[in-house]
């Protein structure tokens, strides 16, 4: 491509940095942006109630003319999640491989959005045209299948994103990363690279997801008379690919558990992307007409998520599935840094029920090493690296890498969500910021629940609150009825006679101060009712509730 004028190229990440979720990344050339991703995090735990968080796509939006696509790396939700919130408001077409392309559609079907969006399914090594940029999918391996890497071809150079990936030379299904590609991208010249780091802090090489085969096989070999079940995450197609093959091999029958685990495998089954031997799979419904050692339950529930299929079965309210003493329960993935404790909870309530539970050696990573990143930057070779996909840490761990492989110091661009990195074949700068945040799902409403609501939703799980009623008759503001408290979470009424009448006290003393004054403005005796009542719940208890005065009038 030859290049036009004298602009750079803009890399603009509106999230995913500093964090492990909400991944996505806007590049621009002028009167063209490609957006890489789209993705959603999970609340953290002081966000009360709060569902799933997004991210803050202001920037497309005041640039709607310019954006002419998504381009997925696959199919895993930090990167495809926030897809149905967004495509609302920025409805372009979407680039994506096949499977990922079907969970996607599972997404916009849910959200009664098949019919507005465009898709269109991209083959490994195929290129796309969208406004100056042009990009092509590389093949990669990934904890999903048809996971790609993407060269964004522009007019200042040539960018690679590396998607989430690592090097597995005997996947499960399909064929290995695509080295020899990297390879020869790198040999036209590559003018950035924006490389994965999860697993940045990690020496030497992730372990193939085929070694787990070995482990399941021993699993199975070891309880012939036990019922075994299997959680791991719904989109690792192929770890359910292997427990259902050792499954037919010892003669079981598989049942899949969890709305999203139901979701993925009969998508990918239908894609192609997962052989079921006939008669293996069975309804959970018919669990019964078979005996325990002939079932093997595939479930969702690995991080220990309260609504999730295991953590019901362990906490003994699902419906169908009860856990036993003697049944093998195998946790198949790594905890995400903050689920930990989550876990630690399912993992003792299914001991507590006689269960037999492995947890230990029976994950390998989706993700990258040392090594691996190395190989990956030796092949390609960049002008600039730009460490992506993980918390600081990890960005940190790998710009030391690239030191390590001989780059310069300022070579090296650690970004922060929202920050506007221009380059082209001379230099590279951070040149400003734009805005970027987090929008708050909370059930059906979408950024309706801000830092106001979320600060009330913590004052009220701290301290409770107290509602105070009264009744003043209109003009004369004479006082007819109450104060009456109410109190929610604060104290318990019933052994709190004393402090609750002494607080009537006080703000009978207040009302008849307000209306000595002929206070006509309910603001301001509201404000005194807060103030005072306050400051006696304080001495007395050293809690501040939430108080919320209300007047009627008569």
């Amino acid at each position: 491509m030859k290049k036009k004028s004298d602009s750079k190229l803009k890399i603009i990440p509106l999230g995913g940095l500093e964090q492990i979720g909400m991944n996505i990344t806007v590049f621009e050339y002028e009167d063209s942006i490609v957006v890489v991703d789209c993705g959603l995090s999970f609340p953290e735990d002081d966000m009360l109630g709060i569902d799933l968080v997004i991210p803050d796509v202001t920037y497309l939006r005041d640039n709607i003319e310019k954006v002419k696509g998504f381009v997925i790396t696959h199919g895993h939700e930090d990167h495809i999640g926030a897809l149905p919130y967004i495509l609302r408001e920025i409805n372009v077409p979407i680039y994506a491989t096949k499977l990922t392309i079907g969970i996607i559609d599972n997404k916009l079907n849910e959200h009664g959005l098949t019919r507005t969006v465009k898709r269109k399914v991209v083959k490994h090594g195929q290129s796309i045209n969208l406004g100056c940029f042009r990009v092509e999918f590389i093949k990669t391996n990934h904890s999903i299948q048809d996971a790609s890497a993407l060269a964004i071809f522009s007019p200042a150079g040539i960018v690679v994103h590396t998607g989430d990936f690592k090097v597995d030379y005997t996947p499960v299904f399909g064929d290995a990363i695509d080295l020899q590609r990297f390879g020869e991208i790198g040999k036209k010249g590559v003018l950035a690279l924006m490389c994965d780091s999860t697993n940045a802090e990690r020496p030497g090489f992730t372990m193939s997801e085929k070694t787990l085969g070995a482990t399941f096989e021993n699993i199975f070999s070891e309880n012939i008379d036990h019922r075994i079940i299997i959680a791991t995450f719904a989109s690792n197609v192929d770890r359910v690919q292997q427990v259902i093959n050792t499954a037919d091999r010892y003669g079981r029958k598989v049942v899949v558990e969890g709305r999203s685990m139901v979701n993925i495998i009969h998508t990918a089954a239908d894609l192609g992307y997962l052989n079921i031997p006939d008669n293996t799979l069975i309804d959970i419904d018919e669990l019964r007409r078979y005996p325990d050692e002939k079932t093997v339950i595939i479930t969702t529930g690995s991080q220990g998520e309260s609504m999730a299929a295991l953590s019901r079965m362990s906490a003994g309210v699902h419906k169908k599935v009860s856990i036993k003493p003697g049944d093998v329960v195998v946790l198949s993935s790594s905890p995400i840094p903050g689920n930990e404790k989550a876990i630690s909870k399912v993992i003792n309530e299914l001991f507590r029920k006689g269960a037999d539970v492995i947890f230990q050696e029976t994950h390998v990573s989706g993700h990258a090493c040392q090594e691996e990143i190395k190989l990956i930057y030796s092949l390609v070779n960049p002008k600039y690296a730009i460490p992506v996909h993980g918390e600081y840490r990890h960005l940190m761990a790998q710009s030391r890498i690239a030191r390590s492989l001989g780059m310069r110091k300022e070579d090296i661009f650690i970004l922060s969500s929202g920050d506007v990195l221009e380059l082209d074949e001379t230099s590279a700068e951070v040149t400003g910021t734009v805005q970027t945040g987090d929008i708050l799902v909370d059930g059906l409403g979408i950024g309706d629940v801000g830092n106001i609501v979320l600060r009330d939703r913590q004052h009220l799980a701290e301290d409770g609150i107290i509602i105070v009623v009264m009744t003043l008759e209109e003009g004369t503001n004479q006082l007819l009825a109450g104060p009456d408290l109410v109190s929610r979470g604060f104290v318990y009424v019933r052994e709190s006679e004393g402090l609750m009448e002494d607080a009537r006290n006080v703000l009978m003393d207040t009302l008849d101060n307000c209306l000595d004054q002929s206070w006509n403005d309910w603001g301001r005796i509201k404000s005194a009712v807060r103030e005072d009542l306050g400051e006696f719940v304080w001495k007395r208890t050293k809690r501040r509730p939430m108080i919320l005065p209300i007047i009627m009038k008569v």
